[in-house]
Formats: structure tokens, sequence, C-alpha cells
């Protein structure tokens, strides 16, 4: 595949589009990570994930059968199941079961393995980031890295198997869905992900025998709330929109900014404090998105 800096050509300025995704993965998805853990109060982890993607996929399945969109085929609700299982069984039901014994703060930092991971499976597809993609990746790496020695994590070994198993799956699902499963066109695809993939977190949950709390805590049930809509149905589909026009590098740069919006989050909601190393740390995190923004 030849890029566009290989031909001469410079790169087409990111669309507003583009920019909106961008925003909504970087900020959004960098405060779910508290609202999980708020949830975990009084849902578990597979049952919060499961009831959350059910609840927004049947509701955005709704909203564009209504407009009209054409209902899935049988080979792109085959490819829901895959993806959905994958990114959102595996990668966000590993994730919200990490947080019951691991710090947030780890499990966001661990998430920045995540574009590392997708360049080394589109190698597969021959596909190669650019210079400055690659710097950006290790730059942003390297400032998560740093980031996790200016905090005292306590984790189990359960909870760390977890998130390395998140990571891979969700990596390999998005890659997936890029290259070799797509899905059904729109937003009528990523409802269908988000219905399949609800589906195999239920199972899970029931496999595990979960039960929630009921009723639930208000702080709980609001922050379930926050996941489904913005969480879900925004910044999910956000990241979807990304992954089929943008390139794999940009679609996960949010691994990078994350743990900046987690850091300032915990300052401002939880009264955490920051240390001086730790917002350096963050400095380089940004420096390596600017690097990835640059390349692309």
């Amino acid at each position: 595949m030849t890029s566009l800096a290989s031909r001469g050509l410079a790169a087409p300025p990111l669309s507003g589009l583009l920019l909106l995704c961008l925003a909504a993965t970087w900020l959004v998805w960098g405060s779910t990570y508290l609202a999980i853990k708020y949830a975990l109060l009084s849902f578990p982890p597979f049952f919060q994930m499961g009831t959350r993607f059910l609840f927004a996929g049947v509701l955005l399945m709704a909203w564009m059968r209504w407009r009209g969109a054409a209902w899935p085929d049988r080979t792109q609700w085959r490819n829901a199941t895959i993806v959905g299982a994958l990114m959102l069984g595996g990668g966000m039901g590993g994730t919200a079961y990490a947080e019951v014994t691991v710090g947030s703060g780890l499990v966001v930092a661990f998430i920045a393995v995540v574009p590392l991971m997708i360049a080394a499976l589109n190698r597969l597809y021959g596909v190669k980031p650019g210079r400055l993609e690659l710097a950006g990746i290790a730059v942003g790496l390297a400032g998560v890295l740093l980031l996790t020695q200016g905090a005292g994590f306590q984790a189990s070994s359960a909870g760390l198997i977890a998130i390395g198993l998140a990571c891979v799956t969700w990596s390999v699902g998005s890659v997936l869905s890029q290259r070799s499963l797509p899905l059904a066109p729109g937003a009528t695809g990523f409802a269908s992900e988000m219905i399949c993939g609800g589906a195999v977190l239920m199972a899970m949950s029931t496999f595990a025998g979960e039960r929630p709390t009921w009723p639930p805590e208000p702080i709980a049930a609001a922050a379930w709330f926050y996941l489904v809509v913005f969480g879900s149905l925004i910044a999910f589909n956000a990241y979807m929109v990304l992954l089929a026009r943008a390139s794999a590098g940009l679609a996960s740069s949010y691994t990078f900014v994350n743990p900046v919006i987690a850091m300032m989050l915990g300052v401002a909601v939880a009264g955490e404090v920051v240390t001086s190393f730790e917002w350096l740390a963050a400095g380089i995190v940004l420096v390596g998105v600017v690097l990835m923004l640059r390349g692309k």
C-alpha cells in the first residue's frame, strides 16, 4: 500500500467529523474509567457492561431502522458477533473485571500498549506506520510507563491478566473490523456490534453467577447511565468511525490521552494528589499524541 507521503503528497487535513470523533474518544473515554469504578458499586463487571451495550445497541438499532436503514444480513451479523465478542466481551468486559481489584490508573496506563498491538497486527496486512507515527507511539508509551512509576499501584495477578487479555482482544477486534470482518454500513453496524457484544457479556455474567445490587446506589445508577449515553452511544461509535476513516495509529491515540484525562478527573473529582513527576509524564504523553497527529 502506497502512502501519500511516499508519493510526495501532503496528507489531507482532518475533517470536522474526525476532529469531533477524536474529542469523544479522548475526553469521554478518559472519564469512563472513573464511571466504571462508580458503577461497580452496584453492578458487577460483566453485567454492567452487558446491560450497557445491549441497551445502547437496541436503542441505536431502533433509531436507524426508524430512519429507514437496512437490516444487517447474515454475514454482517456474524461479523458483528465476532468483533463484538472480541472488542466488547473481551476488551470492555476484561477492563471492568480488572477494575474490581486493580487501580483505574494502572488500567488506563496498561491500555497504552494497544497502539503497538494494532500496529503489529496491521503489518500482517502490509500496512506500515510512518516514522512520525511510530515515534508518537514510542514517546506516548514511554510517557504512560512513566505515569505508572509515579503512583503506588496495587494489583492482583487476576486483574493484570484480565487487562492484558482485554488489550489483546480489543486490538484483534479493531484490526479485524478494519480488514477482514466488515460490519453493516454506518451506525447500523455499530448497533449490531453492541447488541452482539452485549449478549456475549450477559452470557459471561450468567456463567460467572453475577448478581447486581438492587435497588442500585444513586451514584452507581448515574454512572451506568453516563456509560450508556456517552461511553457507548457517543464515544464507542466515534471510535468505530475513526477505525473506518482514519489510520490505526490515529484511531488508537485515545490510549495516550485517556491517562491524562483520568489524572485530571482524579484531582478535580476524587481529590487525588498528582506529583510534579506525574504531570511531567503527562506532558510526555501529549508530545506522543502531537507526533502521531503530525505523522498522520
